[in-house]
């Protein structure tokens, strides 16, 4: 599988986000940047990014994913 897919995957469902993939085509760590995290908990967060690549998973096409989020107030402060 290829990080692009990844963050296709991602991006599709979690409108409006922005996810940055990289990985060797099992093992991937991705950087997701969402508004849908406000207010949420960390395991809330790392569920609703599971969700969009839950198929993959189970087929083991995917093998295992590291996610960290953000929403896009936590982005912009670790930018600057």
């Amino acid at each position: 599988m290829e990080n692009e897919r990844v963050q296709q995957l991602i991006e599709a469902g979690l409108p409006g986000s922005k996810a940055m993939v990289s990985g060797d085509g099992r093992h991937f760590e991705a950087v997701v940047v969402s508004s849908e995290f406000a207010g949420k908990s960390p395991l809330q967060k790392q569920r609703l990014v599971m969700a969009t690549v839950r198929e993959q998973i189970d087929s083991d096409e995917l093998h295992a994913i590291s996610i960290k989020t953000l929403t896009p107030e936590e982005w912009n402060n670790q930018q600057r």
